[in-house]
């Protein structure tokens, strides 16, 4: 089932009765909108049980069935809890599977280097899908950007020692 490429999509916030949050929906969104213009993509739905229930991956999987994908088109890895387990958790499915097709990140566009790198780091040779349009406040879309700054160091110093 390898034929088109791997889309992992990176979780974001489940909020209370199970809604996805606006960050979620464009994650999804992006990764679908990449996802209908390639023959056969799987994806792969990332992210555990935050604040409210259920997992992250489970409401985009949700959300991707809702546009059209099929199940058997959905994998979901749901034990990752920050980027970093998440791309661990990834890594070793896509290496299980033996996958040898591209791989590709939907994400946010603040967050599209972090993973794509610690990605490449873990040996899986990802590639940024186009991110969704950016929402919220100028003052929001910047914490998140500025946040990137020392995680992304931190992330790579703990993938190189570990």
């Amino acid at each position: 089932m390898s034929e088109g490429p791997a889309i992992i999509i990176f979780g974001a916030a489940v909020l209370a009765e199970g809604r996805p949050s606006a960050t979620l929906r464009g994650r999804v969104a992006a990764a679908a909108a990449f996802g209908a213009r390639c023959q056969a993509p799987l994806y792969l739905p990332t992210g555990g049980i935050g604040r409210h229930g259920p997992s992250e991956a489970r409401v985009m999987a949700a959300l991707l069935r809702e546009q059209g994908v099929p199940e058997d088109r959905i994998m979901l890895e749901e034990t990752g809890t920050d980027t970093l387990s998440s791309v661990r958790a990834c890594a070793r499915l896509l290496r299980a599977r033996e996958w040898r097709g591209a791989v590709h990140v939907a994400t946010s566009g603040y967050h599209l280097p972090r993973c794509v790198l610690l990605l490449r780091l873990a040996g899986i040779p990802a590639r940024p899908c186009p991110p969704p349009v950016a929402s919220g406040s100028l003052a929001a879309r910047w914490y998140w950007r500025l946040r990137e700054v020392p995680a992304l160091p931190w992330d790579v110093l703990l993938t190189l020692v570990g």
